[in-house]
């Protein structure tokens, strides 16, 4: 099974949007089934199978999540990041104040679904097979 370092190492290679594919594409190859990412302060639960999970710890200082999400804010949000306009940093910080208290990456489904405050679903976006 997969461990937190490979997880982190995998992550680092992440520069901008235009990247996930890949990297989404190298977790799935170690045995990450889906992930959860807490917006608030970068926490994650990596899970594998047979309920296999690891965690990170928080990796910034806790953000405000708005109470008033906005898909269509998200989505501009998600093609600049795809485009490699933003850093991982400025997304989550641009995506807290659109509304998203976690996002959940499902490497079987190939989809990177945003939730809000309260557990809906704000959008899922799928996630390509190769780069964006």
């Amino acid at each position: 099974m997969f461990t937190l370092q490979q997880m982190k190492a995998a992550h680092a290679k992440v520069k901008s949007g235009a990247d996930f594919p890949a990297y989404v594409q190298a977790i799935k190859q170690l045995g990450l089934v889906h992930y959860d990412f807490q917006v608030r302060d970068g926490q994650t639960e990596y899970h594998g199978a047979g309920g296999f999970q690891i965690n990170s710890d928080p990796i910034y200082p806790e953000k405000t999540i708005s109470t008033n999400p906005s898909a269509q804010t998200l989505q501009q949000i998600i093609t600049e990041h795809q485009q490699g306009k933003t850093d991982f940093l400025t997304v989550c910080q641009q995506v807290a104040e659109a509304g998203v208290a976690k996002w959940t990456v499902d490497t079987q489904a190939m989809v990177c679904t945003y939730y809000d405050r309260a557990g809906n679903r704000i959008l899922a976006e799928p996630i390509p097979e190769q780069a964006y």
